[in-house]
């Protein structure tokens, strides 16, 4: 009976995922629900809030209008707290250059005879007449030759911009960052998914922060739709490229 409701259940998965399939393919591909940044971005991070620490920054000192940290006298607009929202700029222009070259050869040659064997020497000359030479009895060379190369060129130019939302405050202070975000344009959809950890330091008065001070900055930019799935290798193609020990 249990193996029943397994089978069912997996034919259903199945069915579903081959309608989902049909439907993408008849209308495009759809734009994900709108939701909380954590659930959007799969990257597991573990912090540790602190309400008090944020209590206090909110706090204004006796008798002032001004808070603690603020950067204007109306109040500081960078973002600070949980579900308040930043910029992040990303410019990523990497270059990568290598070229190796690798040249062997080696080579022996080696020669050896028997003057005298117990006599025999003159027994195997009768047995071989004309074709034995005992200076020459033993001979051997070799040769071997090795030669390879490789060379890598890589470029790579991404230039975005990205709202991110504050998903924790950590112990120290330091803020936590996700976002997303999704365009369409015809039947290709383009997603660009950013997720960190920055320091309010490095946030600017306008509210912006730049990809390098990120710190363990999760960036995809990628796409789906007709173009994507055009130029992707086959599945079946791709399984055998992977496990093909030839």
């Amino acid at each position: 009976m249990r193996t029943a409701l397994i089978l069912t259940a997996a034919a259903s998965c199945l069915a579903l995922g081959a309608c989902s399939t049909a439907v993408e393919t008849v209308m495009g591909p759809q734009l994900a629900p709108i939701g909380y940044p954590s659930a959007l971005v799969p990257t597991d991070q573990v912090i540790m809030a602190s309400a008090a620490q944020q209590q206090a920054d909110r706090a204004a000192s006796a008798n002032s209008l001004w808070r603690t940290g603020a950067r204007t006298f109306f109040g500081d607009q960078r973002a600070r707290s949980v579900g308040d929202i930043l910029t992040v700029n990303i410019d990523i222009d990497d270059r990568a250059q290598t070229q190796n070259s690798t040249n062997r050869t080696r080579s022996n040659d080696m020669n050896a005879g028997v003057t005298n064997f117990f006599g025999l020497e003159n027994a195997l000359g009768q047995a071989f007449p004309g074709g034995f030479d005992p200076e020459k009895l033993i001979g051997m060379g070799g040769e071997v030759n090795a030669s390879g190369s490789g060379s890598v060129n890589r470029a790579e130019r991404v230039n975005l911009t990205i709202a991110a939302v504050v998903t924790g405050v950590m112990a120290n202070g330091n803020l936590v960052i996700q976002g997303r975000q999704e365009v369409r344009t015809n039947r290709e959809v383009r997603e660009l998914t950013v997720a960190g950890i920055v320091r309010p330091e490095d946030v600017s008065s306008a509210n912006t922060i730049a990809h390098t001070q990120i710190a363990e900055a999760r960036i995809s930019y990628g796409g789906r739709g007709d173009i994507s799935r055009v130029q992707a290798t086959p599945a079946a193609q791709s399984l055998v490229e992977r496990f093909s020990p030839f």
